[in-house]
């Protein structure tokens, strides 16, 4: 049997997925010595342990807080932070370890108080919830298309209509199923945009969802040949910034109490810069 078909198999608790994360992480030994091939075959007599997964100090996470109160918080992510683990390991600081510990509720699974997902390249802003009833409440909204979102992104060249609906499906790509594309017979997904300034070789854009699907905008984007800048998935190429150019800028949604809020982020000081240059 494989390594990881062996790991799953008797520790079910964690899935497959989460096993051979476990195990290119050099946490789990065959008769006591590291072995970081999932494909690992194993004989009858062989012996496997697992080392204990590192527990990340969530006294030493911080995250810039937006707004803060006994329902929800709103933070201000930055590029290159994970929302949530993907599967049941993660070696590294998540948005959900900065939320655990906020709860008044336990959540033993990986996305405590998480109800909406930014792109680890993607900035900006995240809501969570500190109970189950307010989880609820603000998932309902992003279900329903209730919660507004509005995201900032500098992208290669000028669109040929400077602001317009796009309605185009997405599915995932066949070929490259870690990214998505516009296909006749994906899900319905739906942007507007509006470009707010431009030079001779970038825009930039103010983009409003009116749904939610994996990657939306840097695949209508993509598919427009206005890739957003350091997008490498979508053919965007390198940034100036080191970063996917793309910030999740205002979210206009409503937190117990009946009260409609709108939150806004401010953009990194290096994206804000080119921003500027851009629309001088």
């Amino acid at each position: 049997m494989r390594l990881d078909q062996y790991m799953a198999h008797y520790w079910p608790e964690h899935s497959r997925s989460s096993w051979q994360t476990y195990i290119e992480m050099g946490l789990v030994l065959v008769n006591g010595e590291v072995i970081t091939s999932v494909r690992q075959q194993l004989g009858e007599d062989d012996c496997v342990t697992v080392q204990a997964i590192p527990e990340i100090n969530t006294d030493e996470i911080s995250l810039p807080i937006i707004y803060e109160d006994d329902h929800v918080i709103v933070i201000n992510k930055p590029s290159g932070i994970l929302t949530h683990a993907k599967g049941g390991i993660c070696s590294e600081m998540t948005v959900a370890d900065f939320v655990r510990p906020r709860m008044h509720e336990v959540d033993e699974t990986n996305r405590p108080g998480i109800v909406h997902r930014l792109d680890r390249e993607t900035s900006g802003l995240l809501i969570a919830a500190k109970d189950n009833e307010t989880k609820r409440l603000l998932q309902k909204q992003f279900q329903e298309r209730k919660a507004k979102k509005t995201y900032l992104a500098i992208v290669h060249g000028i669109p040929k209509v400077l602001e317009a609906n796009i309605d185009l499906p997405i599915a995932r790509n066949p070929k490259k199923p870690s990214s998505f594309r516009v296909d006749p017979k994906g899900k319905s997904a739906q942007t507007h945009y509006e470009v707010i300034g431009h030079n001779t070789v970038y825009s930039v854009i103010r983009l409003k969802p009116v749904t939610g699907r994996t990657h939306q905008l840097r695949v209508h984007l993509a598919h427009l040949g206005i890739p957003i800048v350091g997008d490498t998935l979508y053919s965007g190429g390198k940034s100036p910034i080191n970063r996917l150019c793309l910030h999740a800028e205002q979210l206009e949604i409503t937190i117990p109490q009946s009260q409609r809020k709108t939150f806004t982020a401010p953009l990194p000081i290096d994206f804000k810069e080119n921003v500027d240059a851009i629309c001088a």
